[in-house]
């Protein structure tokens, strides 16, 4: 049985390591419901793509506005409804009370 120097073992362990940490990948266990899944799988593009190829594919939204992103572009494009649009949400209420609901509550 050959006897390994403690220098050449740490480079043969390194190297294990090295192999061993770039072959395994990070996961998370989700929960779907059915129709969630039914359409994740109709959505590879062949049978064997994983359900993650077809996730890191999907067009997501872009993040929303900041609030001072929202009013830079009030304070520029001025107001946010129109005239006409206004005079439709007064036309539809017009008594012009507040609603009832959980925001006027005493």
């Amino acid at each position: 049985m050959a006897v390994l120097s403690l220098g050449r073992l740490c480079r043969n362990l390194a190297i294990y390591a090295c192999i061993m940490h770039g072959a395994c990948m990070a996961t998370k266990t989700i929960s779907l419901k059915v129709d969630a899944w039914d359409r994740l799988r109709r959505a590879r593009k062949t049978p064997d793509e994983s359900f993650s190829e077809v996730v890191m594919r999907a067009q997501w939204p872009e993040v929303g506005a900041t609030a001072s992103e929202l009013l830079a572009v009030y304070s520029s494009n001025g107001p946010h409804f129109s005239l006409k649009a206004l005079d439709r949400i007064r036309a539809a209420d017009p008594e012009g009370e507040p609603l009832e609901g959980v925001w006027n509550q005493d």
